[in-house]
């Protein structure tokens, strides 16, 4: 179990890391900070240069604390806020990535809540340093802390509430 958990966390955390760099930097196909501020712009966020690093930090931050399995529940909440307000902004266009939907950023926001649920396992800095077990009651908290913080950001950041998703007629795209 202990093996499956720290794929699980190496695959997940550096995904959402990686996702942090390329808001601020031309690393890892990024388009730098310049791009990341015109990504939000276009999505319809307020801050500029400060959103996107705001964005990118708690991506690569939160990303690797689930990667080292320090602070798990911390890290969690990071990646499902920032995660949450990916949601939001892929919502009007439904589920299925293909659409440019919100499958993967819901993906990542339960994959955080399943590690804040069984804990970072044994090879983990949290068992180095006997933080674990996390009191399983700290999911719930975490989740809706998550995507409270998630909720909240776009709230204050964007200048209109989520769309609700469309259905696309079969065959229409």
């Amino acid at each position: 179990m202990d093996t499956g958990i720290l794929i699980l966390r190496l695959l997940v955390g550096l995904l959402v890391a990686g996702h942090g760099v390329q808001k601020i930097s031309s690393h890892l196909g990024g388009r730098g900070l310049e791009g990341g501020t015109e990504e939000f712009r276009a999505d319809g966020f307020r801050g500029g240069a400060l959103t996107a690093l705001a964005a990118g930090g708690g991506q690569i931050g939160s990303g690797l604390l689930l990667a080292s399995g320090f602070l798990t529940p911390l890290a969690a909440t990071g990646a499902i806020g920032v995660m949450t307000v990916a949601l939001t902004v892929k919502w009007h266009n439904g589920l299925w990535v293909q659409n440019d939907g919100y499958e993967y950023p819901l993906v990542l926001i339960g994959t955080a809540a399943a590690l804040a649920a069984t804990g970072p396992g044994a090879w983990s800095l949290d068992a180095a340093l006997g933080l674990t077990p996390y009191p399983l009651w700290w999911t719930a908290l975490v989740l809706a802390s998550g995507v409270a913080s998630g909720l909240l950001t776009r709230l204050v950041l964007h200048g209109q509430a989520p769309a609700a998703p469309q259905t696309v007629a079969r065959g229409e795209r």
